[in-house]
């Protein structure tokens, strides 16, 4: 049986899944178990700029390519490019493939996607909002119909985990979404600041002697979450403190609500309003406490959550109460199935060879 051994580099990890003609996905420990019957490697690769909008064989230019796009995406980019040397190196006999987060996001509209820049950021420097998470979002907008037993003409997705984003899809293809020209922008995450004012940057920039790769650092590792109330920032933590009366973490958890929903609200008027809304990713399919709290925000734009449904959800299953204008998901993320679909197409074409 044909095999796509699909590699997910994060910032932070590392995911090998073996998927099958079945898209049955075996997680894997690392290169030295993939099954023999590989017959292609698909890297998912967060930052195609705007060069790569469709899944491409990964020869010697494109390898240079995706080299050079590192510096606009450090935290994943970098990452899935070493774990792509270990892949060549370990299965030199295969197509590798490259399929990308931004891709998803080629539909966004211009007025959506454009930056309000001088001319030579935008035309000359390639500025722009690219969007990412797109593998995960591209799976909700598949995966959403099939759980609610019909189409969703209109679905705002929240994919919550150590970094989040908020999508608006419409007729399948992405209209708008939070984050931008690098996975920095948007609502806040575990570590990652989200959108501030650039003036406060000029001004830390101007006054507190910080550097470019200081205050890269501080955006990144010292923000978001974990600038807000110590300690890791991972939701788990901050739920444990809020129940134990912590108030940083309730600051945190507040700040990251408050932001969701009105990232929900703008997704909901760039889609001309919501008939669904999906949460996946580890908060999001994992924190019932972060689904509650938001969804309570948004009853306004006819959000209705069952609360015992959602207490007790497992993905991938609908917490809205009967009758409400807006359904609610609770959906798995599986990029990898959406990666290895990419890559098997890409074969099937003959363009790889």
């Amino acid at each position: 049986m044909s095999e796509i051994l699909v590699v997910n580099a994060g910032s932070t990890s590392l995911k090998l899944h073996a998927v099958d003609e079945q898209e049955e996905a075996v997680a894997l420990e690392s290169f030295a178990d993939a099954p023999a019957g590989v017959v292609a490697v698909a890297h998912r690769v967060v930052h195609g700029g705007a060069r790569f909008v469709d899944p491409v064989l990964i020869d010697a230019t494109v390898r240079q390519q995706i080299s050079e796009l590192i510096a606009l995406a450090p935290l994943h980019n970098a990452p899935a490019f070493a774990a792509l040397e270990a892949a060549q190196k370990a299965l030199p006999d295969v197509p590798h493939i490259a399929v990308f987060d931004t891709a998803f996001h080629r539909t966004l509209a211009y007025e959506a996607s454009v930056y309000p820049l001088p001319p030579r950021w935008r035309e000359e420097w390639g500025i722009r909002r690219f969007g990412f998470h797109g593998l995960s979002v591209e799976w909700c907008a598949g995966r959403v119909p099939e759980i609610v037993g019909g189409p969703v003409a209109r679905l705002v997705v929240c994919h919550l985990g150590g970094g989040s984003s908020v999508t608006a899809v419409v007729g399948g293809r992405s209209v708008d979404t939070t984050m931008g020209f690098t996975p920095l922008e948007g609502v806040p995450m575990t570590t990652r600041s989200g959108s501030i004012d650039p003036g406060a940057i000029l001004y830390v920039l101007r006054n507190h002697a910080l550097d470019a790769d200081a205050l890269d650092h501080e955006l990144n590792f010292e923000s978001g979450l974990k600038g807000l109330a110590g300690g890791s920032g991972e939701m788990r933590e901050l739920e444990r403190r809020v129940a134990e009366g912590d108030r940083a973490a309730g600051l945190a958890l507040d700040v990251f609500v408050h932001r969701l929903a009105g990232a929900v609200a703008a997704m909901a008027a760039a889609a001309g309003g919501f008939d669904a809304l999906a949460f996946t990713a580890g908060i999001g399919e994992h924190s019932a406490l972060v689904r509650e709290r938001l969804c309570g925000r948004l009853v306004f734009l006819g959000v209705e959550m069952d609360r015992r449904e959602n207490a007790e959800a497992e993905p991938d299953c609908d917490v809205s109460v009967a009758g409400s204008a807006v359904r609610i998901l609770v959906v798995r993320a599986r990029e990898e199935l959406v990666a290895a679909r990419a890559a098997r197409r890409l074969l099937a074409s003959g363009r790889h060879s």
